[in-house]
């Protein structure tokens, strides 16, 4: 044993962190309606636990939060490109027991976007005292890991795509190499690759979390097509049958739960990577991003089985979907003890 845990989202959490949407960022044509789905998904954040805010300077807290809803709110001024919290968000680990942020480098999802303000998001907020006492800071910043790239089940278990092997993250490493070093700074015990899945339009060169996502240790949703003219069909057919080959922790096969594939959303001709495995775990509910079709109501019953002690609330992300990414893109946890 490493020493070294890896908490599942399902921990009981401290805080989420996100980074609010300014006039500098792509969401400048939307500010407006963007600003909306963040207050939305917020409030139910805020119902629940701290909320950790990387704010732009011109961030007015009282036009957006009651007093009652400040008092779990945690904002900080930090300069940002963009509001992707997700991939450029600390890693919260406990090392014998001592709860450490990890700051791995985040570098646009291979150079496709300017992320020089954002890779110092984390630094600049563990430098500012948000986080607990004895909270221990390492700097990874030499290695590029995007947080919606992995999956932990909190026993030592990752599931990953290929996106960490695609060029411009860290070539030339191996995957040998890769594996050993989230192996060392992760206390993962074992890697789990999935191959095939996709989704048109999304820039990550195919994150994990738009496509399986672990529930608890012994369950995995997953997107999944039946319609086989869709373009998608194929390729998540075969990452169906990868996640049927997979085991869990305990050698035996994993429940799968089956996610509905998302109606086509387009902007401007190009299909968008609108998907129902972004969701957001946080204490006792589920954050579902909805995108107004009765898909919605399907994937809700269907997360309901994977949780069905936690509240499944939907949130519209219409608007997130725009800029290609959804409700976990945004969002980072933090397990008990960190802030």
């Amino acid at each position: 044993m490493s020493g070294i845990v890896f908490p599942a989202e399902w921990f009981l959490q401290s805080g989420v962190q996100i980074t609010w949407p300014h006039a500098g960022t792509d969401w400048c044509d939307m500010l407006e309606e963007v600003i909306a789905c963040y207050v939305a998904f917020s409030k139910e954040i805020l119902k629940r636990e701290k909320l950790l805010l990387a704010a732009p300077p011109s961030f007015n807290v009282r036009q957006y939060f009651s007093d009652e809803e400040q008092q779990n709110l945690i904002c900080k001024v930090v300069e940002s490109n963009d509001t992707w919290a997700r991939d450029h968000g600390g890693i919260s680990v406990f090392i014998d027991g001592r709860p450490t942020l990890i700051d791995f480098g985040f570098n646009g999802w291979g150079l496709k976007f300017a992320a020089n303000l954002d890779n110092l998001i984390t630094g600049k907020l563990f430098c500012s005292g948000v986080f607990k006492p004895g909270t221990e800071y390492q700097n990874r910043l030499n290695f590029i890991l995007e947080g919606g790239s992995i999956e932990s089940d909190g026993k030592g278990t990752i599931l990953t795509t290929a996106c960490l092997l695609a060029p411009n993250r860290n070539q030339p490493m191996t995957q040998e190499q890769i594996e050993n070093f989230l192996k060392r700074t992760l206390g993962a015990e074992r890697i789990l690759w999935l191959r095939h899945g996709y989704l048109a339009g999304d820039d990550t060169d195919s994150h994990v979390d738009t496509l399986a996502r672990f529930c608890d240790e012994e369950t995995i949703v997953y997107v999944k097509c039946d319609d086989e003219n869709d373009v998608h069909f194929g390729e998540l057919k075969a990452m169906e049958d990868e996640l049927k080959s997979f085991v869990a922790y305990h050698g035996k096969p994993y429940r799968l739960i089956p996610l509905p594939m998302a109606d086509a959303v387009f902007e401007e001709g190009q299909r968008l990577p609108a998907t129902y495995a972004n969701f957001l775990i946080i204490n006792k509910a589920v954050l579902l991003p909805y995108y107004g079709t009765s898909k919605d109501s399907i994937a809700k019953k269907q997360l309901e089985q994977a949780f069905p002690n936690r509240q499944i609330v939907g949130i519209d992300c219409r608007t997130l979907i725009r800029q290609h990414g959804s409700l976990h893109c945004v969002t980072m946890q933090f397990p008990e003890g960190i802030i």
